[in-house]
């Protein structure tokens, strides 16, 4: 067996308590579906703010099903419906807790530019008072969804942890400031975090509908919707697409690694490939076409690139293969068949 399948083993025999923090959202949901899968004691902490109730259902209906088919024990899961910016909301919700995986936040660099004092309140005091938590409530480890913009206008492909250049968002420097503020939390407080810069994760529950909807979820909704599509700049624009199930694994990994080297550091997430937003649409357009009966034509139209992206976006892994023994187990196309698999049953 791989690490991460003796670390599976080992968590089933041994079940741990697990604090997910924006527990209703896309990458939420799916690590409480998948640790709830493997016999895991599961907190969820969320205000709704960009989750939905639907996700959690979904994720405890999943599990269940799964159980039931592989004869699994499924673990125990209690909500908290909560803001992390109640500072006694998150010291209480996370007592007696092994590992925190911490998703609350407020994403999209849009989202930052119209209001960046919510999203400073909600990443930057908000995170604050998780670490505070996790310290005081002695926690194992405080694992955190770090993000690739911290890259920010560096030039060179591939992203290398160890070089980052200036952020080009609001919401890029409250992520800069997470990891800032947990090496501070390591250093003055000996609390152990791990954080996970995020390239373009995407799958199932991920919500193809409002302003800040993420690229793959949107167009696989609006193709089988068959309503427009938009592509920022002229499509050359590329990124590293990471499908949820490996940022899952990361987490376990993350959480549960035992080298002293490998924890207090920062570690890509994604998998290594390029893709550019119009590879990006034909693949999706034609993988719909083969799953329905009414052939998709639609073509999508040009705008103005987006104030804030960065134009390509590429990642080196190999700190996380060499120091957590990360496997990607899907590249994008698998990836995108399984989301859009997922998306054309449940759509509506």
């Amino acid at each position: 067996m791989n690490r991460i399948e003796n670390l599976l083993d080992d968590l089933r025999k041994n079940p741990r308590t697990w604090l997910i923090t924006g527990v209703a959202g896309f990458i939420g949901s799916n690590l409480l579906e998948f640790l709830l899968l493997h016999g895991q004691k599961v907190i969820g902490l969320d205000n709704f703010a960009t989750g939905y109730k639907h996700n959690i259902d979904q994720a405890l209906s999943e599990a269940k099903n799964a159980c039931n088919f592989n004869g699994n024990l499924l673990g125990d899961f209690d909500f908290v419906e909560g803001d992390i910016r109640d500072l006694q909301t998150c010291i209480t919700t996370a007592k007696s807790v092994d590992y925190i995986l911490h998703h609350a936040a407020l994403g999209s660099v849009p989202r930052s530019i119209e209001d960046p004092l919510k999203t400073n309140d909600v990443n930057i005091n908000g995170f604050l008072n998780m670490l505070i938590a996790a310290r005081d409530q002695n926690v194992r480890r405080f694992v955190y969804a770090a993000s690739s913009s911290t890259y920010g206008d560096h030039p060179v492909l591939p992203k290398v942890e160890s070089k980052i250049g200036k952020p080009l968002s609001p919401y890029a420097v409250t992520k800069y400031v997470n990891e800032l503020y947990a090496e501070i939390f390591f250093k003055t407080y000996d609390l152990n975090s791990i954080g996970l810069r995020y390239f373009n994760i995407f799958g199932k529950r991920q919500d193809p509908n409002g302003a800040y909807a993420a690229v793959i979820p949107k167009w696989i909704g609006s193709i089988l919707n068959n309503q427009e599509i938009f592509i920022n700049g002229d499509g050359s624009t590329s990124r590293d697409f990471c499908y949820i199930d490996n940022a899952i694994q990361m987490n376990i990994l993350a959480a549960t690694v035992e080298n002293p080297a490998s924890i207090n550091q920062v570690y890509n997430v994604a998998v290594g490939d390029q893709t550019s937003l119009n590879e990006l649409f034909d693949l999706i357009q034609v993988q719909i076409n083969k799953n329905i009966s009414v052939k998709s034509s639609i073509k999508p139209k040009y705008r103005d690139f987006r104030v804030g992206d960065v134009k390509h976006s590429l990642a080196d892994i190999s700190k996380a293969k060499n120091l957590l023994s990360y496997q990607p187990s899907h590249k994008i196309k698998n990836g995108i068949l399984t989301t859009i698999d997922w998306y054309i049953k449940n759509l509506k």
